[in-house]
């Protein structure tokens, strides 16, 4: 583009046109400046890095706030309503991008928002009232998977513009996350509730470097023809001189790299001019050498230092070196030296990007995160190696032609220099391809389907995707479905396939992603696999942002989950798995794990349980780095085990939550305490034990914490009573310091006391337990602090109440009332916790012992009192109305059922049984039978000779207006003599006639007239009843034709009906009108031993109490044929 037609900053409407410092946009800002800002069609832009496409997101930026110019030319706008989302691969460049549009846009009341790793403070509401968020694809991705209804997806309607820096990097491995959160917006987009909203009509401009498929990118993102720009190096500012050196490879990639560091010296000063350089290293620790290897070079330089031109520079630079947090960093700044990368503090990363950018440090040894677009030029830059450790496939591999292309970019600074240097150190072998580098790089393919079975279980998680045809569609959406097209065989399809098969093929693929989740419980599908709902597993694998294999470790954890279990699933966690063992490390890992001082909790064993004394693999040395950082005062201060130490804390912490929120959603106790225990100290580095729990305030280090051991300061409490000038004297510093020691305890959450005890409860068979908490103290400090409030049963490993309460604003005192079944035999231990989210140390922990109950209290259910009688076995009350059988012991089997044809033709008749034997819950054997039962022949006649007979020996049960019952020692006497003496077991070879039904205990009211319906019992009364029930019998050819099948199943006949027996002052037996009681499912383990077994089925027993005095039924029993004639 000629100059007469570059584009002016005039052209802006007036309050935008202070944004620019320059009068005139360039030729590649003005060929663009008519799309930018005066439309909003979606554009992607490919272009040499250093061309200024940042000022097209400027651009692109105002055309939106130009909506909220006012006729007068002001700015007026509402906070959040229209939404910039940009997104860039590196937290540098997001930094950068802030301080910058913080400065530019700040004054007129645009919000800026980081949204990082490196800032968790913010919120919800922050995100809602931010104008421009700024995020890394992870993050953002991260944070929008909680779904609208928790708040993570409430401000995507307001979304109007998404920037993407670098796109390009969707050939990297972090690349599928970009592709999800794309396809999540369009998504989101597209639906019917978003029709009204900015989000409908989003734009989006995407740039990045040179590649060849721009066109897949612009149909991926919906551009239109116009909306494609392709620059070539042309519109390179400053032109780039290349230099490509090859050199003999040694024995491993390792080592060859090692060698090139002999070399960048002597390069720096042939080719850098004394200028400002940059040296790209393939890791951090390559970096870290690389810096220090040229420093010490330097130093033998003396006065005559290359990289110090003047003595304000060498004070300036000696000044920083006090600031900066690194102490191998202090040494090398002083000689003008400096590395830079992810590992860095935030503090310290800041200190050196500022000290190279005003050109006090002359050389910054870096890795290739700082060629990801940040804006740290460079006359020279040069690349030290041309492969990189890739983790996926454990091997050294050749960078792509991008990020060499993007090294290089960094070359050239356009204000100070006309030209830039690079020069590439590489294999002899390699040296052809990179000497036509500046020629363009390679196809940009998706990342997505390696990952593709979280990213679709976080979009059902979502609820974005509730059907299979919304997955398909979905995958559409990504750029995975536009590469799979165009070149197939790259995605395991054949090549030259139409384009209904590659649709198909991508169908298939969906499909299998969703079984796999279903079959591991992630999700839930219908029969026909088409409704698609999330399960709990899957909402915490999408919350914690963890891949699906580390899921499926957590899933198959042991019940009884110890915390040595719970750091191995950690260590074999997908998230660590890049981490190697490196041949040089093995030595000081074999010796951590010897262990001769007794430091470590946990050891690697060998096969006979002794520690082992090589360390062999990857997991195994991940186990060893944590447990050497858990002591508080680790062995392992190379830089490299440092930095994968950090990823095993940072990851496994996040691992060890998802666990802590699986086993508490699973209600299993063990694994729930491990897993918090565990999720606490790998944040703070420390165990729970551990003597130096101080290092977890702020202010206090290692040396700090030591000395504080020394005098005796191991815990808060003790801290909070020592002396502040005592704490100076040992710590060996100066006044106010013991004083700021002491604030740090203000960190603290606000102490809490905790209390559990037993109180008294209504219900047999439980016991209730108060925990109360009362707050002691308030924290100064406006941080929330979290817990979590656990009640659980040692015995039964079961959690039985969870809570998280937030501890400054609970109502104090705060009672929580927990349930527990009582203990039927021995005693059962119920552990209260209250453990603290960050701090460990802290945790309250009271327990309570619950005996065996004997307390038989009154239950009251419905309004009708029910008195349970001094029965201390398996007693089965059931109320006919709500088939409810409060008293029923948990160990007990459910009652036998048969199918629904069986039930319907096969009543069953139980006979009255009690169990009793000094109190001592009885639990029946389906698969004993008393040997001096002997078959009986059932005819009329015995079953009410057996009636007569037990109505004769019941005891009597005066009526007491009373609410409370308590039984007599003649009673208890006659109901063990009975349960002794009469246990009748009816067995034939196939059939099985259990001829009892529960008559409930007896029941009182106030006022019975009011309440029920009830009669005098006669024998009419009894005849009408059973005839009544005698329509629903089988008839005899029925119960023959089952009986004759060869098979030993026993028929359970059911009378099912409550007779609720109610004492008068007369004495007088009361029969109520019953009605059904609804059949339970039997379980299959009963139904088994039943068939395995000619026993009686387990029958369930109930009290019946009558006056002394029970009137005999005299009429002569007539007309029961009817009833009995099948038998």
């Amino acid at each position: 583009m000629d100059s007469y037609s570059l584009k002016s900053v005039s052209d802006l409407p007036d309050p935008f046109r202070s944004t620019f410092s320059f009068r005139y946009f360039n030729s590649l800002q003005s060929e663009c400046f008519s799309a930018c800002f005066h439309s909003d069609i979606n554009m992607v832009i490919s272009a040499p890095t250093g061309s200024g496409k940042t000022v097209l997101f400027e651009l692109c930026i105002l055309r939106l706030l130009s909506k909220f110019i006012s006729q007068e030319g002001k700015l007026i706008h509402t906070k959040g309503t229209q939404k910039t989302i940009y997104i860039s691969p590196s937290k540098a460049l997001v930094q950068e991008k802030l301080r910058s549009w913080n400065q530019k846009l700040g004054s007129w009341g645009i919000n800026c928002l980081e949204l990082t790793g490196d800032n968790e403070s913010y919120n919800i509401r922050n995100i809602q009232e931010a104008d421009i968020v700024l995020t890394t694809p992870e993050k953002f991705d991260s944070v929008t998977r909680f779904g609208i209804k928790d708040g993570g997806l409430s401000f995507f309607s307001d979304i109007s513009l998404v920037l993407i820096d670098e796109v390009h990097l969707l050939n990297d491995p972090r690349g599928a996350a970009l592709e999800a959160i794309v396809s999540r917006i369009k998504m989101i987009g597209r639906s019917p509730q978003m029709k009204t909203s900015p989000l409908a009509h989003v734009r989006f401009l995407a740039v990045s470097a040179t590649i060849p498929n721009i066109d897949d990118l612009a149909e991926w993102l919906m551009v239109p023809i116009q909306g494609i720009k392709r620059f070539g190096e042309e519109m390179r500012p400053v032109k780039l001189t290349t230099r490509v050196f090859g050199y003999t490879p040694a024995k491993n990639d390792f080592l060859f790299e090692k060698r090139l560091q002999n070399y960048v010296f002597d390069l720096l000063m042939q080719y850098s001019s004394r200028k400002s350089a940059l040296v790209f290293c393939s890791t951090r620790k390559g970096a870290q050498e690389a810096a220090q290897l040229l420093s010490q070079t330097a130093m033998t330089h003396g006065y005559s230092n290359p990289f110090i031109k003047s003595r304000d520079q060498q004070e300036r630079l000696r000044e920083a070196s006090l600031s900066c947090g690194d102490k191998q960093m202090q040494a090398y700044i002083l000689y003008g030296v400096g590395y830079h990368n992810g590992g860095l503090s935030p503090k310290d990363r800041s200190l050196i990007e500022s000290l190279f950018l005003n050109g006090d440090l002359q050389v910054l040894c870096t890795t290739n995160t700082l060629a990801h677009g940040i804006n740290l030029p460079a006359h020279t830059v040069i690349i030290k190696s041309t492969q990189y450790y890739n983790k996926e496939k454990g091997i050294y591999t050749e960078y792509d032609r991008s990020m060499i292309q993007q090294m290089c970019g960094r070359a050239g600074r356009p204000p100070f220099d006309d030209t830039g240097m690079v020069v590439i150190m590489t294999r002899r072998e390699t040296v052809h391809l990179y000497e036509n580098l500046l020629g363009g790089c390679e196809v940009v393919e998706s990342q997505l389907l390696s990952c593709v079975t979280e990213h679709l279980a976080a979009e059902i998680v979502q609820l974005t995707v509730p059907d299979i045809i919304r997955a398909i569609e979905w995958m559409k959406c990504s750029y995975l479905y536009v590469r799979m097209k165009k070149n197939p065989q790259n995605y395991a399809i054949k090549k030259g396939i139409s384009g209904t098969h590659v649709e198909k093929h991508m169908q298939e693929v969906c499909v299998q992603k969703v079984n796999e989740l279903s079959d591991y419980q992630m999700i839930w599908t219908d029969d026909d696999g088409f409704l698609l709902k999330p399960l709990e597993s899957g909402r915490l694998m999408t919350k914690y942002y963890l891949k699906f294999d580390t899921m499926k470790h957590i899933m198959k954890a042991p019940s009884n989950c110890s915390i040595e279990d719970a750091l191995h699933i950690v260590c074999r966690a997908e998230e660590i798995s890049w981490i190697q063992l490196r041949r040089n490390e093995k030595k000081l890992l074999n010796d951590i794990n010897n262990d001769k001082d007794g430091r470590l909790r946990f050891h690697i064993l060998g096969d006979k349980g002794k520690i082992k004394k090589r360390i062999q693999t990857r997991e195994e040395k991940l186990f060893i780095l944590a447990n050497d950082c858990l002591t508080g005062d680790p062995l392992a201060h190379d830089l490299s085990l440092t930095q994968d130490m950090n990823s095993v804390c940072s990851n496994g912490c996040r691992i060890a939550k998802c666990m802590k929120e699986y086993f508490i959603y699973k209600k299993n106790y063990k694994g729930a305490l491990n897993s918090i225990l565990l999720a606490k100290s790998l944040h703070q580095k420390l165990w729970e034990d551990s003597p130096y729990l101080l290092k977890q305030l702020p202010g206090i280090g290692m040396v700090t914490a030591k000395a504080l051991q020394s005098m005796g300061v191991k815990s808060f409490e003790t801290l909070s009573e020592a002396d502040p000038r005592k704490i100076e004297m040992v710590t060996g510093r100066k006044f106010p310091f013991g004083n700021h020691i002491k604030e740090s305890l203000l960190s603290l959450p606000p102490k809490v006391d905790m209390k559990v005890e037993e109180i008294t409860c209504p219900s047999y068979g439980k016991s209730k337990l108060a925990v109360t908490l009362t707050r002691l103290s308030q924290s100064p400090q406006t941080k929330r602090h979290y817990a979590d409030m656990v009640v659980a049963v040692e015995e039964d490993n079961l959690i039985v109440f969870h809570e998280k309460i937030r501890v400054e604003e609970f109502t104090s005192p705060y009672s929580a009332t927990v349930l527990v079944t009582s203990p039927l035999q021995g005693k059962l231990t119920v552990k209260a916790y209250l453990f603290f989210e960050e701090f460990i140390g802290i945790d309250l922990h009271q327990k309570a012992i619950l005996m065996k109950n004997i307390n038989y209290d009154i239950h009251h259910i419905n309004g009708t009192k029910k008195f349970s009688l001094p029965q201390p076995t398996d007693v089965c009350i059931i109320d006919a109305e709500h088939d409810y059988a409060p008293n029923a012991p948990a160990e007990r089997p459910d009652k036998s059922l048969k199918s629904k044809n069986e039930e319907a033709s096969m009543p069953s008749f139980k006979l009255l049984d009690e169990d009793s034997d000094e109190g001592e819950p009885v639990v029946e054997n389906n698969n004993v039978v008393d040997q001096d039962d002997d078959c009986k022949i059932i005819t009329e006649r015995t079953v009410f000779d057996h009636i007569r007979e037990k109505a004769k020996s019941l005891p009597s049960l005066a009526a007491k207006p009373t609410t409370e019952y308590s039984p007599s020692e003649e009673t208890l006497s006659l109901l063990r003599k009975r349960t002794r003496d009469r246990q009748l077991a009816l067995s034939d070879t196939e059939e099985f006639l259990d001829l009892t039904e529960g008559f409930n205990p007896c029941e009182e009211s106030s006022e019975p007239d009011k309440h029920i319906p009830s009669n005098i019992l006669t024998g009419e009364k009894i005849f009408e009843h059973i005839r009544k029930k005698a329509k629903s019998f089988p008839r005899v050819d029925e119960i023959k034709s089952i009986s004759s099948k060869p098979s030993n199943t026993n028929f359970d006949f059911d009378f099912d009906c409550d007779f609720d027996l109610l004492a008068d002052a007369k004495s007088n037996l009361i029969i109520l009108d019953p009605e059904p009681v609804k059949p339970q499912p039997k379980a299959a383990a009963t139904r088994e031993k039943e068939r395995k077994s000619p026993s009686l089925g387990n029958r369930k027993c109930c009290s019946l109490a009558t006056s002394v005095e029970t009137r005999e039924v005299a009429d002569p029993f007539h007309g029961f044929k009817s009833v009995f004639s099948f038998l």
